[in-house]
């Protein structure tokens, strides 16, 4: 989309409309332009996606099997989007509009919300909240470092930077690599100023946003984070992974000593997190799914609802 000149005036239309929900003709008066030019402006700012329209399914649509996984899983809460189609691509969509409503509904001004490797859901999440004005001195905190090439650190603490500026809260990054080749590097990093002063907010956290990636990347991920995971999973009965440490099918972690060259969160900080929020759905990732709700390393998930009634019977 080629920048125009009217774009500034057609965006704070927009805003002043969508987000602090004024009239449209409160909008003139405060503007000095006619309600016709408002309501073109807002026409036009629909055409130029410079908004976006989400439905959510009505909260309790999915209630007696949200009840039921709660039960057999030991959740705390279990939400479940109702996604078009059971696809790759309507299922991300789904959750992250769910994703993004847990959100604007549950954190609170002072909130310490924690970030995992950022991945396709938490991406989703991000491009369908809306932006939140009550809440105040809130923290997002990433909880791992980045796997990948230096451009992807980069699009990582954009990302870290953009949830932050949505939900008003001071970004605190962890400048480090997510996987080096010894416990030891892991030590000396944590040593680092800028990265020591992150992982102290860790044991603070009150939300973590989580992927649960499968074993095998997805086909939407960047190729240079695939890569790495290569390079980091070599093992066979791995299932799925969290915050970049491995899981078998039970829930188990495998290979301590990979998880050892992690640099971010610990398991048992992560397990102390009261809400501990997983993110994932669809059939590639149900493995991982089921392996993380086994092992409790979860205690909320947002999830489909084709992807809920295979866990039915699991």
């Amino acid at each position: 989309m080629n920048y125009r000149p009217d774009f500034r005036l057609i965006t704070q239309i927009a805003r002043l409309y969508h987000e602090e929900r004024l009239t449209q003709m409160e909008i003139a008066k405060k503007l000095g332009v006619s309600q016709v030019g408002i309501s073109r402006a807002l026409k036009k700012a629909q055409n130029y996606n410079i908004i976006r329209t989400t439905v959510i399914s009505p909260v309790g649509a999915f209630l007696d099997l949200e009840e039921l996984l709660e039960k057999k899983f030991g959740l705390r809460q279990i939400l479940i989007a109702e996604a078009s189609r059971d696809s790759e691509e309507a299922i991300l969509a789904a959750i992250g509009a769910t994703a993004a409503h847990f959100l604007e509904t549950t954190v609170r001004t002072g909130e310490i919300i924690g970030i995992s490797d950022w991945r396709d859901y938490l991406l989703s999440t991000v491009q369908h909240l809306r932006p939140m004005r009550k809440i105040r001195k809130c923290k997002a905190v990433q909880m791992v470092g980045t796997v990948g090439s230096p451009s992807t650190q980069e699009d990582a603490n954009q990302l870290t930077k953009q949830l932050a500026a949505l939900i008003r809260a001071e970004p605190c990054l962890l400048p480090a690599p997510g996987i080096v080749g010894s416990a030891s590097s892991v030590k000396i990093l944590a040593n680092d100023p800028y990265v020591l002063e992150t992982m102290r907010l860790f044991d603070q956290i009150g939300i973590a946003l989580l992927e649960i990636a499968s074993a095998q990347s997805s086909p939407i991920s960047s190729s240079s984070r695939k890569s790495a995971e290569q390079a980091f999973v070599p093992v066979k009965k791995v299932v799925g992974t969290i915050c970049l440490r491995p899981f078998d099918a039970d829930g188990f972690e495998v290979c301590e000593s990979l998880g050892d060259r992690v640099v971010g969160v610990a398991l048992e900080q992560l397990k102390k997190i009261p809400r501990t929020v997983g993110m994932a759905g669809g059939k590639q990732k149900f493995p991982a799914i089921l392996g993380a709700l086994r092992g409790h390393w979860i205690n909320v998930l947002i999830t489909d609802q084709f992807t809920a009634k295979r866990l039915t019977m699991a």
